[in-house]
């Protein structure tokens, strides 16, 4: 869609932007893990074709594989001019600007940016998945995205961030 036509955003008829709303989840378990998430979110809007629109507060949260420290998540919301690929790619090297090194697959990281939805787009690639494949089952990205975005319709389920999240054991997040 083009800039003035009418979409739907969050369940709500809004005119769109020509720029489209995204959605990232960040998480860290190493160094000052909330210093980094925001200090990621500010490189992220000072980027000229992106624009960090909401913020979630930080949440603590239960790791998610190998034993580890909690990790401290969130999401944001963005616009940007840069199609999916591209993004991932600019999400990719933040996370490297931020000293990230992929070593084992879920365990503890300096940054991890994940782009979760994008617009209602969906993409299955072997460089990208979208919506994120399991981010309706992980409470430490709905709990976050829920905050910011709660009537955003997941484009496969049909269901709104706000109903996943009820679906969701809660218990290992913390504010």
């Amino acid at each position: 869609m083009s800039s003035g036509e009418v979409g739907r955003w969050g369940g709500e008829e809004v005119e769109t932007l020509q720029q489209p709303l995204c959605a990232i989840a960040l998480g860290s378990n190493l160094g000052d893990s909330e210093a980094t998430l925001t200090a990621a979110l500010d490189v992220l809007d000072s980027l000229p074709e992106i624009t960090v629109v909401a913020r979630s507060h930080i949440y603590k949260t239960a790791p998610v594989g190998p034993p580890q420290p909690d990790y401290c998540n969130c999401c944001a919301l963005l616009q940007t001019t840069i199609l999916p690929l591209a993004l991932m790619r600019q999400l990719l090297s933040v996370e490297q600007q931020f000293g990230r090194v992929r070593r084992e697959r879920w365990g503890p990281r300096l940054l991890d940016i994940d782009l979760v939805l994008y617009g209602d787009v969906t993409l299955d690639t072997p460089e990208l998945t979208l919506p994120h494949p399991r981010f309706h089952e992980r409470a430490f990205v709905l709990v976050p995205l829920s905050e910011i975005a709660a009537n955003w319709r997941h484009p496969i389920l049909g269901k709104t961030v706000g109903e996943l999240v009820k679906g969701c054991d809660c218990s290992g997040i913390r504010s």
